[in-house]
């Protein structure tokens, strides 16, 4: 006898769950109404920096710009290069912009599915405001490579520019748009997918019809694969070279490799940031004397040992010194050394720090806090390149090249009589400044993705990354102590987070740090709403939240079993009901010992 009852969907996350193997097929039809990640939760991901000119999905940095800027710009294009060109430049750029959401995804929902991540798609593509996606059916198969979609796309602005422009076009004008869910498809699916536009409303029709399927699907008659670089290979290796380059300036050379004290590396891609780093790259292979000026913590000694590593002293000795950390009776012994017999006990000749850094870089760090009387003396070994020994008759040559830096403005110094002018104009050769991290806060994202990966491995710990609402507030922080304050809260992060869970505001803001106020973010009925830090108490300090922990993980337990209950024990609907996947509730369910399969 057969049921009347509908049968009951479930997603493709929830089956793999069940029999403990991740299914190579899914289809979207298999996907529960309002699987996550849903329009709501992505909205989440976007919020607005007001006053500080950033907008950032996720962890990227977005702009908004009217469609009527991009229009122009793509008559502009049409006339200069032709339509054909303008074609391939443009489907490009949206394959790029696929690409970079496709790794969002990755990122932000990384228990997810393929069948949700590939769902997710069209609705970033909506998100982002070029067009409505609808769509009809997408199914794959990894074991067999197999791949095919149909979507609607309504109200398409890329259409709209065309019209504005040309008036009615003979063949689709959705260029971006199609290269879009080309370069999204074929991240996730790991096999080429272009996506080609049938119907087309900048021709008349009354929306968009668009079919996605594998590259050799398409045969010969297949010009998206010249315009995605598909059958350049020359061009493609080449774009590999610029990307490994772009990569090694923007993630490993302009993040300065570790120190000599076991400082991590710090990557930057931010404008102020690639300044600093051009300027070294200038004057490194030169015999220059320079002067790194920047906050506490923003990385001078990192600055001045890629200087070393990329000038012709390389193979030669780095000495480091700081000179805060030296009593003034003993500055110059340590700089220049001592002579046997100088004083009492002396049994040897020692070398100071020039003879130490011979042929290779002297660093001298806080160089504001040298002793006046050794000013005088470290100007003479600068400019003549000989120094002597204390208690010596004897001058020793000096083939050392001086970087120094300092925290705080040497003209301000000079001008207050507390360090020689003659000095710091030989010091001040090719002055750099390096930015503190409040005026570089492009790089955040970067950086907190760094020092997780790094503190994950050294502390053995097991973490998904950063909750939405912590992301915020670290880019809405002012970072006092610059980079190494960056590093410290995420090691904290790291440390006080449950394994296998996100780090939050209360794991990282816990001495008495003021807690920024949440940056702007997208409602579901597209508004901004400024969050207050969610009911975090501001410059908690970790005794207090220790102390209020039991409470706040009760107050957890019940929020779920009212929600459970509400929802009869579905725990889809549950985790939709409380804004999260349904993966990550079954997680917190099965951590508190309140899940039961079947």
């Amino acid at each position: 006898m057969k049921s009347d009852k509908p049968p009951k969907l479930v997603s493709l996350a929830d089956v793999s769950k069940s029999t403990g193997k991740m299914l190579s097929r899914g289809a979207f039809s298999e996907l529960d109404t309002g699987a996550s990640p849903t329009l709501s939760e992505l909205t989440e991901a976007l919020h607005f920096a007001l006053g500080d000119g950033r907008i950032w999905l996720n962890d990227q940095r977005m702009v908004l710009m009217q469609s009527q800027v991009l229009g122009r710009l793509r008559q502009e294009i049409i006339d200069a290069f032709g339509m054909e060109a303008a074609k391939g430049i443009f489907m490009r750029v949206g394959y790029m912009q696929g690409v970079r959401d496709a790794e969002l995804i990755l990122k932000r929902f990384p228990q997810q599915d393929l069948t949700h991540a590939l769902a997710a798609g069209p609705r970033v593509h909506t998100l982002e405001g070029f067009v409505k996606v609808e769509t009809k059916q997408f199914e794959f198969d990894s074991d067999t490579g197999r791949y095919f979609g149909e979507f609607y796309w309504h109200d398409s602005s890329e259409a709209g520019e065309h019209i504005a422009h040309h008036g009615l076009a003979s063949e689709p004008v959705c260029w971006m748009q199609t290269g879009y869910p080309s370069g999204y498809t074929s991240t996730l699916f790991g096999r080429p997918v272009i996506f080609r536009e049938l119907e087309c409303s900048g021709m008349g029709a009354s929306r968009c019809y668009v079919v996605g399927k594998n590259a050799e699907e398409w045969e010969e008659d297949a010009p998206e694969r010249a315009y995605l670089g598909l059958e350049w290979p020359h061009a493609r290796r080449a774009s590999a070279g610029r990307s490994a380059k772009s990569l090694r300036a923007g993630e490993t050379a302009s993040a300065v490799p570790k120190s000599s004290s076991g400082g991590e590396a710090v990557v930057g891609v931010s404008a102020s940031f690639l300044r600093a780093r051009l300027m070294v790259e200038k004057v490194a292979d030169t015999e220059a004397t320079v002067l790194l000026v920047g906050e506490s913590g923003v990385g001078k000694e990192l600055f001045s040992q890629q200087l070393h590593r990329l000038s012709q002293r390389s193979t030669k000795p780095f000495v480091a010194l700081n000179c805060a950390a030296i009593p003034e009776t003993l500055v110059e012994s340590e700089l220049f050394g001592v002579e046997k017999g100088a004083f009492t006990g002396a049994v040897a000749s020692r070398p100071g720090y020039f003879e130490r850094a011979a042929g290779g870089t002297l660093f001298l760090d806080e160089i504001a806090s040298l002793a006046y009387a050794a000013q005088g003396k470290l100007l003479r070994a600068i400019q003549e390149r000989v120094i002597e020994r204390v208690g010596g008759s004897k001058t020793v040559p000096a083939d050392v090249r001086v970087i120094a830096a300092s925290n705080v403005d040497l003209a301000d110094e000079v001008r207050a009589g507390r360090f020689r002018q003659d000095l710091y104009f030989r010091l001040c050769v090719f002055p750099i400044s390096i930015p503190p991290l409040r005026e570089r806060r492009d790089d955040i994202p970067l950086l907190v993705d760094h020092f997780l990966r790094l503190f994950r491995e050294r502390h053995r710990r097991d973490l998904v990354g950063l909750t939405r609402r912590a992301m915020d507030a670290l880019l809405a922080y002012d970072f006092p102590g610059n980079i190494r304050e960056l590093q410290n809260l995420i090691e904290r992060g790291v440390i006080f987070a449950d394994r296998g869970g996100f780090i939050d505001l209360q794991h990282i803001f816990t001495a008495n740090e003021p807690v920024p106020p949440g940056n702007p973010s997208l409602t579901r009925d597209g508004r901004l709403e400024v969050g207050h830090g969610n009911g975090v108490v501001r410059g908690a300090g970790l005794l207090d939240f220790l102390q209020s922990s039991s409470e706040i993980r009760s107050a957890e337990i019940d929020l779920y079993r009212q929600a459970l209950d509400a929802h009869r024990g579905n725990v889809s609907a549950a985790a939709r009901s409380l804004g999260l996947s349904r993966a990550k509730l079954e997680y917190r369910l099965r951590k508190n010992g309140l899940y039961q399969p079947g």
